[in-house]
């Protein structure tokens, strides 16, 4: 497997970089990372349960699809360090995930429609495929770590509320929405590295050109020996012998 190829690790990651992003994207915006329940004893009364997301916040009847109240402005007065702490993370994760996405994007293009015999003018301006790919995958896996260390406390914190209150703290499914998006930038990432280990020899360095070089460059004829092509320190030096 050569890395000029487009492969189907190449085209995999790209797509799985792309769904896991969409993910991130939805659990920023879901208004259901935290519930808060609150049971009534009166018979005349319905339960209340309160959704909490980064941005919103959604109170509704039990039985009921349409939200009681609505606050908007619950992004700016945040009390919950957690929801907290997520809400520069993940808009950051996305924002680390689509430049990702982008040197895959350029990796791929570049692989797809460079020319076999490159402009040798131009040598220094070209786009090294397998280079793009080796850091969109560091930049996938930080991007995965950005995004799923801050939605892992969500579940500790939530003990933390419940002792420190009332137990009538659950998370919510965006939780879980945002986990298995974090997974999916893990996936992603190891795509990526097993595709540059193997199709390139890990002692070479990723910023080695991976085009062949013209005709015209490696086929003139050499003045000098094969010997002296190996190193430039070794010379040949005749021995001269004297006969008594």
């Amino acid at each position: 497997m050569g890395c000029r190829d487009v492969h189907a690790a190449t085209v995999l990651s790209f797509l799985c970089g792309i769904a896991s992003v969409a993910g991130l994207f939805a659990g920023t915006l879901l208004p259901n990372w935290r519930k808060l329940r609150l049971i009534t004893f009166n018979k005349n009364e319905k339960n209340l349960t309160v959704y909490t997301g980064l941005w919103v916040k959604c109170a509704r009847y039990d039985g009921s699809s349409d939200c009681l109240m609505y606050d908007t402005t619950w992004y700016s007065s945040v009390d919950q360090l957690d929801l907290r702490v997520l809400q520069f993370a993940l808009p950051l994760s996305i924002l680390i995930a689509v430049g990702a996405l982008l040197l895959c994007l350029i990796g791929m293009c570049n692989t797809a429609f460079r020319s076999s015999v490159p402009n040798i003018k131009l040598a220094k301006c070209l786009v090294n495929s397998a280079g793009c790919h080796l850091v969109a995958g560091l930049l996938f896996f930080l991007a995965g770590t950005v995004s799923l260390s801050p939605s892992i406390w969500v579940f500790f914190y939530n003990v933390h509320l419940n002792r420190k209150f009332e137990p009538v703290f659950t998370f919510d499914y965006a939780v879980y929405v945002t986990i298995a998006s974090a997974g999916g930038l893990f996936m992603t990432s190891l795509l990526l590295f097993v595709w540059y280990c193997a199709c390139k020899a890990l002692p070479s360095p990723f910023w080695q050109p991976l085009y062949s070089h013209p005709p015209s460059v490696h086929t003139y004829s050499q003045p000098y020996s094969s010997r002296s092509r190996l190193s430039a320190i070794e010379i040949d030096i005749p021995v001269v012998s004297h006969t008594t």
